[in-house]
């Protein structure tokens, strides 16, 4: 199901900012450069749907994928506009990672970002943990949104888990 966010309520979270930088996660844009090493690592933890829309995000100008990176090493991503205008996703942590707050900042980064280029509401398409979503940015689910525009995907494109 997808959810919808009010982006406009969205604001910078200082503790969760000085909780990644204690534990020495950046989380930044995409490089163009760093594309074959996004979608390598993307690839085999979340499909090669994940990947396509990963590389449709690095390619805009200003990038719409946003990445986690610890010493030297990538965590995590998430992205915007990659299947459609003013959706959030895909995004995917390394389960090495998960519970220690790099999905939230990913999240909030990208969504503050769809904020800062006009946008007033972000859908979560195909929101996998609904719960996350509502706690962290206070998504809604979308009634009757299932499933919504990826209908008729094609089966490789599903990813091969869903992250947290």
């Amino acid at each position: 199901m997808d959810m919808l966010v009010k982006l406009y309520d969205l604001k910078r979270d200082p503790a969760l900012d000085s909780r990644m930088a204690q534990q020495g996660v950046t989380i930044r844009r995409v490089l163009a450069p760093e594309l074959p090493a996004l979608t390598a690592w993307i690839q085999p933890r979340f499909g090669a749907g994940w990947a396509a829309e990963a590389t449709v995000a690095t390619m805009r100008q200003p990038t719409t994928c946003f990445i986690a990176v610890k010493n030297e090493t990538l965590i995590g991503f998430a992205c915007h506009e990659a299947t459609a205008k003013g959706f959030f996703g895909p995004t995917g942590v390394d389960q090495t990672a998960r519970g220690q707050g790099v999905g939230q900042a990913l999240l909030l980064e990208t969504l503050l970002d769809m904020h800062a280029q006009g946008y007033a509401y972000g859908v979560i398409g195909g929101a996998g943990p609904m719960e996350f979503y509502r706690r962290s940015v206070g998504a809604i689910p979308i009634e009757g949104s299932v499933p919504g525009i990826y209908r008729g995907m094609l089966p490789l494109a599903q990813p091969t888990e869903i992250s947290g």
